[in-house]
């Protein structure tokens, strides 16, 4: 039998960690948050100053993926796991004023923060709305573009999160991520840990076995690369070295 973590377990303690990220991002975490994260990995720093940086400063992204998500002027995306709205803002200034951003997220004080950040900055092009990633709250065939930062490895069925996500495309849509996948599968214990899963470690796929439910969801896998990022604990350091825990970008195409 495949050892699994407690459902209920694990969604408590992911809204409690990023309760904290978006009310204390400069807390403890097993992660580094905010500005320099992002710069890092790729984001642009002139177009990052469109981004209210209070939504900035709780950027916990893993990876960079909107050179190959190549969103264009009036286009729809819909971002899985959308937090204090970073990747949203960024994404609303690629796509202009006649496209739209759609977050997700099920975690009460990221809504609101971003939420307050996009009323105070007056974007208006943008939108957040409370749901899992695994059952979206959108319909069918709408999007251009589904995008997603270091939150899919957080839920435990990715491949009912790929399938929402081909559901909501337009024929010929695309699928742009960046998250956490292994080398070599976890132990159960650390499968089992909650608190790993929550810090973006214990959920981590095998890269093939991520891939393959791309693909078994109606994808076809265009592009992988290999991200400049780093877990900054201890425990953490240990899994990625043990395990060949990393982050990826992905870009993918529905097949329909």
């Amino acid at each position: 039998m495949t050892a699994t973590v407690d459902t209920d377990q694990l969604e408590a303690k992911v809204k409690d960690m990023y309760r904290h990220v978006a009310q204390q991002p400069d807390g403890p975490f097993h992660f580094e948050l905010g500005e320099q994260v992002a710069l890092r990995v790729g984001y642009a720093a002139d177009r990052l100053t469109t981004v209210p940086p209070d939504a900035l400063e709780s950027f916990a992204g893993v990876g960079y993926f909107f050179d190959l998500a190549y969103l264009v002027a009036g286009e729809t995306v819909v971002d899985l796991g959308s937090g204090s709205g970073t990747d949203v803002f960024y994404a609303a200034s690629l796509v202009g004023a006649t496209g739209r951003v759609i977050g997700i997220d099920f975690t009460p004080e990221q809504l609101e923060k971003a939420r307050r950040l996009a009323a105070a900055s007056g974007i208006s092009t943008v939108e957040f709305r409370e749901g899992r990633i695994e059952a979206l709250p959108v319909p069918d065939s709408t999007a251009d573009c589904v995008i997603s930062n270091g939150v899919i490895n957080l839920c435990p069925d990715k491949r009912a999160v790929f399938t929402e996500a081909a559901r909501v495309l337009r024929p010929g849509g695309r699928l742009a991520v960046a998250d956490i996948v292994s080398e070599q599968a976890l132990t159960d214990a650390i499968v089992c840990n909650a608190d790993l899963w929550a810090s973006c470690i214990g959920g981590a796929a095998q890269q093939d076995q991520y891939l393959d439910a791309i693909e078994s969801s109606g994808f076809v896998v265009d592009q992988i690369r290999e991200n400049a990022y780093q877990f900054i604990s201890e425990q953490a350091r240990r899994a990625s070295a043990t395990y060949g825990v990393k982050s990826i970008s992905v870009l993918a195409t529905t097949t329909t």
